[in-house]
């Protein structure tokens, strides 16, 4: 890694509407098995996976992610998205960025809640320009659906909301509770001021839509996936995950369910068997 590249570790780089977002590169001592490239969920922001990023560099693989538009410390309105296809417009950017900074090494995906609807529906929608150096994909907790079922009044008002203003925001009432068994990590989240809890019409009609439309489309993945879910999560469907990975290709799709696990795997008290899982499975794809 050159001086250039290695000063490089926190930039921006331009939306194709002309947002700049907020990156994050967390490099491995040597030259890297592998570059893991992170996709956040909703409401979080990329500095909270310092700690995936160490266990994963331990390991040999460097790490690099994103906010969302709307998140962290990029551009955007709190919690709003003009069209979901920007947002994966966003993520093309994303990986040229990263293949930018890391260009003759493989490239493996991760995407979390939120983050995990959109790596999905890119890889589906965009499989015949995904590259060489794309090998594969994680998902964790995708939000494919909600693991409740919202007042139907809700929906109706979330949908009208879409058509006459989409940026109607309100809040998620997201129950922080949910997100994992360490207190530390639920009290960490609550007082950082970079995570919101806004949702717009438009981008919960489009979380709603693209996770119905993944699932439909589940057979056409073009990768190999390793999908995970908590078993005791509130907040997104383990159910629709299960559901996924029986539609998609059998040979290379791995599902592991963690029972008693809820939300944020990766933030979980046996967060370190997580990891590892994570680990060989990139170590067996790679081999």
């Amino acid at each position: 890694m050159t001086e250039e590249k290695h000063s490089k570790i926190k930039w921006r780089f331009k939306t194709q509407d002309g947002l700049e977002l907020f990156a994050h590169a967390f490099p491995a001592k040597d030259t890297p098995k592998a570059v893991l490239c992170i996709v956040h969920g909703h409401g979080e922001h990329i500095e909270r996976y310092t700690h995936v990023a160490n266990a994963l560099n331990a390991a040999g693989y460097s790490v690099i992610g994103y906010d969302h538009r709307g998140h962290g410390q990029s551009d955007g309105a709190r919690g709003h998205i003009p069209s979901y296809e920007l947002l994966l417009d966003d993520m093309t950017r994303f990986r040229e960025e990263v293949a930018a900074y890391y260009p003759n090494i493989p490239h493996i995906v991760w995407g979390h809640s939120m983050g995990g609807n959109i790596v999905l529906n890119y890889m589906l929608r965009n499989s015949d320009k995904l590259g060489n150096q794309l090998k594969g994909v994680i998902a964790t907790g995708p939000w494919l659906k909600l693991a409740f079922e919202p007042p139907a009044i809700q929906l109706f008002l979330g949908k009208m909301m879409d058509k006459i203003k989409p940026d109607f925001t309100q809040e998620s009432g997201l129950d922080t509770s949910a997100l994992t068994h360490d207190p530390n990590v639920v009290r960490a989240y609550e007082e950082d001021s970079l995570v919101h809890g806004k949702v717009s019409a438009r981008l919960m009609v489009s979380m709603v839509e693209s996770g119905l439309w993944a699932l439909e489309h589940a057979a056409e993945f073009p990768l190999p996936l390793l999908l995970m879910h908590g078993g005791a999560d509130r907040i997104t469907s383990s159910a629709a995950s299960k559901e996924f990975a029986e539609k998609a290709p059998a040979e290379q799709t791995t599902l592991k369910i963690w029972d008693g696990f809820y939300h944020e795997l990766h933030n979980e008290l046996e967060k370190d068997a997580v990891f590892q899982t994570i680990i060989d499975w990139m170590d067996d794809l790679l081999a």
